[in-house]
Formats: structure tokens, C-alpha cells, sequence
């Protein structure tokens, strides 16, 4: 092994406005010492950053020409949390983009507020 992971850093135009949005999706304690860099610390100990990007340009799923660069998968236990869920991440700022569809197991896609897609997945993947 050369080195263990820190954190997962996403670049965004406001970290405190996207650190509050994934605080309220995974709880946890947000450092917002640093208005260029927030960092939020999960409950089970895992670390998100996000760091100020003026010139950010988010991604547009699923278009090719703009990629995702990345996404987060968030696991919700039954297709009906997810719906709680998704009622709960738009009122958070979230947009919605797409559902799989499945009835036993699936995803729902949105965009955080920075423009940045997540899933809410639910059921065996």
C-alpha cells in the first residue's frame, strides 16, 4: 500500500451551500473554517470536500459532451424510502434527471445543487 484515501474533494462555485446539501443527505460534522474549502465528516468517519471552483462548469448527465466526471451513490434501504428520499433531496435543491425504473432494486438520478449526479439506489445492485 503507498497511501490511504483522505477525502473524496468535489470542486463547486459555493462549498458551504454544497457541504450543508450532503450533510442533510448523510449527517455528520461540516468544518467551515475555510470559505474556499468545507469538509464534511460522515457519520461512519468517511470525509467529503469541497473546494471553490469560480470557473466551475458542471457536468450534464448523460450527455457525452459534458461528462460526470464522477458521481456518489447513496443506499436507501426500500423503494419506497427512496421516494421519502427524493421528496427530501429537491426540497434540499436536488433536480431530478432520471429513474431506472426497477420495482425490487433501481436508482434515481438528480443533480446536486452544483450540478453534480448522484443516485439514490435502493434494493440488491
Amino acid at each position: 500500500m503507498i497511501a490511504t484515501l483522505q477525502c473524496t474533494v468535489v470542486d463547486c462555485p459555493d462549498p458551504a451551500t454544497l457541504g450543508h446539501f450532503y450533510r442533510e443527505i448523510l449527517g455528520g460534522e461540516l468544518d467551515e473554517g475555510d470559505p474556499t474549502w468545507v469538509t464534511l465528516t460522515s457519520p461512519q468517519g468517511f470525509r467529503l470536500a469541497f473546494q471553490r471552483a469560480p470557473d466551475h462548469k458542471p457536468p450534464r448527465w448523460p450527455d457525452p459532451e459534458h461528462p460526470q466526471q464522477f458521481h456518489l451513490d447513496f443506499d436507501v434501504p426500500e423503494r419506497a424510502d427512496v421516494e421519502r428520499a427524493r421528496e427530501r433531496v429537491i426540497a434540499l435543491g436536488a433536480t431530478f434527471l432520471h429513474d431506472s425504473g426497477g420495482e425490487a432494486s433501481g436508482f434515481l438520478v438528480f443533480s446536486d445543487p452544483a450540478g453534480h449526479p448522484f443516485c439514490l439506489c435502493y434494493g440488491q445492485m
